[in-house]
């Protein structure tokens, strides 16, 4: 009978940060068998990213003043989906992000709901899309448009996001036809988690 020995929670959060910092599952593997921790392959680390259980993205920071929002197109398989970043401007955490196949009002505003649950009304800075200042009239928030600090800001990060999920379609792209996006929202739930707590 074979034993296996079980990758300690420890283990496994830090070779996902060190995923996060920029190596290849590859190089994870090989930076934890060289510091000793525990000797894992590649595919191993590959499904350490895939079971992260996602979890409810909340800031430590109690007091936010505004909400920086945007959305890109991402690859994902053979088609592209959007996906929508909440940020707040002075330490640039990631407040909410959300996948989506559509861009409208409609998803605006639910994601604009979403934030408000979390963190209550605040002031809304977004690009010239026509679907937030609808969805901000709705939620009866107030809303304006990026000055450059701010456009710099959520594009940064926005480009942040991209680098890491082009990388990701690039290794892990999804083959499924009708998918639910359940393994790319995990994916970006452990993303986010670890952008803030570098932060």
């Amino acid at each position: 009978m074979i034993r296996r020995n079980r990758t300690s929670s420890k283990d496994i959060g830090y070779g996902l940060y060190l995923y996060f910092l920029g190596l290849s599952t590859r190089n994870v593997a090989r930076a934890l068998s060289f510091l000793h921790i525990v000797k894992r392959s590649h595919v191993v680390i590959w499904k350490w990213i895939q079971k992260y259980p996602p979890q409810r993205i909340l800031t430590r920071r109690k007091k936010i003043t505004e909400f920086i929002l945007d959305e890109t197109q991402i690859k994902v398989g053979s088609g592209y989906n959007w996906i929508w970043v909440a940020i707040e401007p002075k330490n640039c955490q990631i407040l909410a992000l959300s996948i989506s196949k559509e861009r409208n009002m409609l998803i605006a505003e639910r994601f604009l709901s979403s934030i408000v649950e979390n963190y209550g009304k605040n002031i809304v800075s977004t690009d010239g899309g026509t679907w937030y200042p609808q969805a901000c009239r709705f939620l009866k928030l107030k809303h304006h448009l990026h000055s450059p600090l701010e456009k710099s800001l959520i594009e940064r990060t926005i480009q942040y996001i991209k680098d890491r999920t082009e990388c990701f379609d690039d290794y892990f792209p999804c083959q499924r036809e009708k998918c639910n996006l359940l393994h790319i929202r995990n994916w970006l739930n452990l993303f986010v988690n670890m952008h803030n707590e570098m932060r």
